[in-house]
């Protein structure tokens, strides 16, 4: 069992994800103080389940987590993970390999898996016993623990070797069996006094029985006295049953026959709608021709003044291209002084790094050399010893080799008469060599085609998941900015409520009192919560309000009263009350034609929205007050009526009866009207971004999809090319084999029968050479051992001189690398320098070619605006004739709203009716259901109870 990896993120300084590779051999982590060698070990026994944050160098678990830096975020979760090979089984588990990982998050929130499976604390621990391995284990040794362990306690250092001699696992399950018995001798003891406190308790049951028995008794005399009852009250509830059903029927039928009149109106009514609708369409697509026609013709004139302007400017434009090209010219000479320089200096560089080369080459060669030296004696004494090894073996060997020669004289003889009879038999196989030999080429030729084929099938896949990928890429790409709108609105959106929960902008006592709404039923809120306007009105209505605008509705004067006794206890300000029972509003007085002046947009209360309860509140605060669209028209309505109107214009300026007027840029950016109207827009904006979200989410899945589709299509033609390549080579395969087999059928004889020969002749030749064999092996043994110990004397001279050659080859290496990285420096500022060069000549060149083009550009255009001119002319009357066609439209539409605001109100009459029938049938229902219920009730209590 070894370690074989570590993955952390976010632990300490690891806020990338980061792996560790450890393989056979040692592996070493070095760095500088603090660069985070010590949060390696750290990390393992972190996640081996260290539960001290103070042995990991920090206050707190949280401490291990990344905190984050100037320009980076501080991570939420920590995470490590050790792999172990388990090849060997040390480990109690059946797996090859164990992966341990423990998680922790900000909140306090961790967990610890095991091979991806959720685990316990409890059982890595015990996975761990007994190999040395854990966060006390032996195999971890920390800053400092080499010391700790030899001036530690005895006990302390005991656990160590417990660990070591495999005794741990004993020792933590005979703790926790003693743990569990000593539990159990107190259940044992709780027991003792449950049983005797129940003997306490006999007596005072034993009177209690009594006490029960005399309850039966009483209660089977009730039985019969609810009997009766229940008999008496179930013949009347069936009277007035029979009552309500008949009156339900009599309601159900005037029901059914006005429901008839209200279908045969309601297809009328549709008729009518949808002639209706016919004409609004046909009169939207006459104003629709009628704006495109305008449109067009907007966008040919801009057109023409386009073509105008294109046109001054191409006449001017010659002036300038002749002064760019001046420039360019300048900026060329420039360059090509820049690029004479930087060759000279590349010249003398080169010649420098070539005398450099020339030196490391020489020191080179002599390292070498001495190398090589080095190299071929101890080859040499190599070769020697086992030279000599080699020629006592062969002395035992010798005797053997002879015989071994007359064996194989032997059966030289006998396999010369076999290919003798082969020989016949070859002519034969010829025939057959030649047709395998053609069907051979025939498959091959056949693979190669389909392999061709699957290869192009393979590069259209690839194009296609290019182009997958792409849309991926951008559907991810509009998904974000999407979800980015709707974190942002969804943050503004938080903080609106927040403001509006706050009562953000109003006064301290407004607040306080606002406070006390939950305990205090009778206030109902303030103007502007009670109230909506539209966004054009808003700065009018709020300068009409003013102050009123935080005055606090309540149901009645006693909640104000209530309310203003708090404010003053404890002195919080002042506020002002409108309860809904006292305020009357008188409305407007004068006369009505006032209204009908000229820029009048309405009196105040009618431009709000609000409940229908509230309506005399706001004609107190608002039913006197005019609102024009601009000052102009407001000062025109002043003066008509000898300033005696309360008037304010949709900017703000206030007239006042007596002829003061208030104005000027609105100052308040409280915006307390706008805030409801405001929540409302970023809620129907975050609904439609949740659904591009939402569909963005389905066009991923659906790229995915097809991505998944087209891999599975590229596995199987890959899968195809691979088999159909092994065909291809197995095909090659069988060619080549038999063109061989072809080759050999015709030269095996004549080789093997020459082969033959030479090995009689060699057998003979080998015998006479054994007998020599004995004495050259002696002679040769003798020269070897001279030579040896020459080749030692000279192999321990060079070995001297090695370290002093190698130390000149690291010299010279260093100053030819430094020479050849200054004029790789010079060779780029060069190639820059010619790269300015060509740019600043094509520069020239696209420049007069720029003035032809334009000249010819202008004449076009001249042309294309006479074309325009026409063109405008002829749109001009066509939208004339979609004037009067428009005018013939709408009167017909005119006629028909007439009729359908006539089936309006019969359709109006009979849906009342209806609607009262409606609520007559449901009450008489809910008294017939409560009736029946009552009785199955008062049925089941009784059966219930008496059975």
């Amino acid at each position: 069992m070894y370690l074989k990896s570590i993955e952390m993120y976010g632990f300490k300084s690891f806020a990338n994800k980061i792996v560790f590779d450890f393989h056979n051999g040692i592996t070493g982590i070095v760095g500088p103080n603090g660069s985070g060698k010590s949060n390696v070990s750290d990390a393992v026994r972190w996640v081996l389940g260290e539960q001290s944050a103070k042995q990991l160098r920090g206050a707190s678990m949280q401490d291990v987590i990344f905190a984050g830096t100037e320009n980076r975020k501080p991570l939420s979760y920590a995470y490590v993970a050790i792999t172990m090979d388990n090849s060997d089984h040390l480990l109690p588990i059946d797996y090859e390999e164990v992966t341990i990982a423990r998680r922790v998050y900000r909140s306090g929130e961790s967990e610890y898996l095991l091979n991806g499976s959720p685990c316990r604390l409890k059982d890595v621990n015990e996975l761990f016993y007994d190999t040395g391995i854990g966060k006390e284990g032996y195999s971890i040794i920390g800053q400092g623990q080499i010391e700790r362990i030899l001036s530690g306690k005895p006990e302390e250092r005991r656990e160590l070797f417990d660990e070591a001699v495999g005794i741990v696992k004993f020792k933590k399950r005979k703790a926790a069996t003693v743990k569990k018995l000593e539990s159990e001798r107190e259940n044992l003891v709780r027991v003792n006094d449950i049983l005797a406190e129940l003997e306490r308790q006999i007596g005072p049951l034993e009177r209690q029985s009594e006490i029960a028995k005399n309850y039966l008794k009483k209660k089977e005399e009730l039985k019969t006295l609810e009997v009766n009852a229940f008999l008496l009250e179930v013949q009347d509830m069936n009277a007035r049953l029979d009552e309500v059903r008949k009156n339900y029927d009599i309601s159900q039928t005037q029901m059914t026959e006005n429901q008839q009149r209200q279908t045969k109106v309601r297809e009328q009514y549709a008729v009518l709608e949808e002639q209706i609708s016919r004409m609004d369409e046909n009169i939207e697509e006459i104003r629709e021709k009628q704006g495109n026609t305008a449109l067009m013709k907007g966008k040919l004139e801009n057109q023409i003044n386009l073509l105008e302007e294109q046109i001054r400017f191409a006449e001017s434009a010659d002036e300038n291209l002749a002064d760019r090209k001046a420039t360019l010219e300048n900026e060329k000479k420039e360059y090509l002084a820049q690029k004479e320089n930087y060759e000279s200096e590349r010249k003398e560089l080169e010649e420098l790094l070539a005398e450099v080369e020339q030196r490391l080459a020489s020191v080179r060669k002599y390292n070498d050399d001495l190398q090589s030296e080095i190299k071929e004696y101890n080859d040499g004494i190599e070769q020697n010893n086992n030279a000599i090894m080699e020629l006592l073996n062969n002395k035992a060997a010798i005797q053997s080799k002879e015989q071994r020669f007359d064996t194989m004289l032997e059966q030289t003889n006998i396999r010369k008469a076999q290919l003798n009879q082969r020989l016949l038999q070859r002519k034969t196989e010829e025939a057959d060599l030649n047709e395998t030999l053609t069907k051979c080429k025939d498959d091959y030729t056949a693979a190669q085609k389909k392999q061709e084929e699957l290869k192009a099938l393979e590069q259209e896949f690839m194009h296609k998941a290019v182009e997958w990928k792409n849309k991926h890429r951008e559907a991810t790409a509009q998904m974000q900015q999407n979800k980015e709108k709707y974190s942002k609105l969804s943050s503004k959106l938080e903080a609106l409520k927040n403001i509006a929960e706050r009562y953000d902008g109003y006064g301290n006592s407004i607040r306080k009192v606002m406070e006390q709404k939950e305990k205090e039923p009778g206030i109902v809120g303030v103007i502007s919560d009670l109230i909506h306007v539209d966004k054009k009105y808003e700065v009018a209505i709020e300068t009409a309000l003013s102050g009123n605008i935080q005055n606090i509705v309540t149901t009645d004067e006693a909640t104000a009263k209530k309310m203003i006794s708090y404010l003053k206890e404890n002195r919080l300000g002042r506020a002002t009350f409108l309860p809904l029972t006292s305020v009357k509003g008188k409305g407007f007085t004068k006369d009505k034609s006032i209204l009908e002046a000229n820029g009048v947009l309405g009196l105040a209360n009618e431009l709000v929205d609000a409940d229908e309860k509230y309506a005399d509140v706001l004609s107190y605060l608002l039913g006197r007050v005019i609102v024009v669209d601009q000052i102009d028209h407001g000062i025109a309505l002043a003066k008509a009526n000898h300033y005696s109107l309360h008037i304010v214009t949709l900017e703000g300026e206030y007239f006042s009866p007596g002829g003061s007027l208030s104005g000027g840029r609105f100052k308040n950016n409280s915006n307390l009207l706008g805030r409801n109207r405001e929540i409302d827009e970023i809620e129907k904006q975050l609904l439609e971004l949740s659904k591009l979200i939402e569909n963005g989410k389905n066009r991923l899945g659906e790229i995915e999809t097809a991505q998944a589709l087209l891999d599975s299509d590229r596995d199987e033609n890959r899968k195809a090319m691979e088999e159909n390549a092994l065909v291809c080579n197995s095909a090659q395969i069988h060619l080549q084999r038999a063109e061989e087999l072809k080759s050999e059928s015709e030269s095996a004889f004549e080789s093997l029968n020459n082969e033959m020969e030479r090995q009689i002749r060699d057998i003979m030749a080998g015998k006479k050479e054994i007998q020599n064999e004995r004495q050259t092996a002696l002679d040769r043994e003798a020269e070897l051992k001279a030579q040896t110990e020459e080749f030692q004397k000279l192999l321990d001279e060079k070995l001297y001189m090695e370290s002093s050659a190698a130390r000149n080859v690291s010299e010279a290496q260093i100053e030819e690398a430094n020479a050849r990285q200054k004029v790789s420096f010079v060779l780029e500022n060069c190639q820059r320098v010619a790269g300015e060069i060509e740019k600043k000549d094509a520069d020239i060149l696209r420049l007069v070619e720029e003035a032809k083009n334009g000249r010819q550009d202008a004449e076009k255009k001249r042309g294309d605006i006479q074309k325009i001119k026409e063109t405008i002319i002829a749109s001009d009357d066509n939208y004339a004739k979609l004037e009067e066609d428009l005018k013939k439209a709408q009167q017909q539409k005119d006629s028909m709203n007439q009729e359908y605001k006539d089936f309006f109100k019969q359709r109006e009459e009979i849906s009342e009716t209806i609607a009262t029938l409606d609520k007559e049938i449901y009450r008489l229902d809910s008294q017939r259901e409560k009736l029946e219920q009552a009785i199955n009730y008062q049925t089941s209590y009784m059966w219930e109870e008496y059975e």
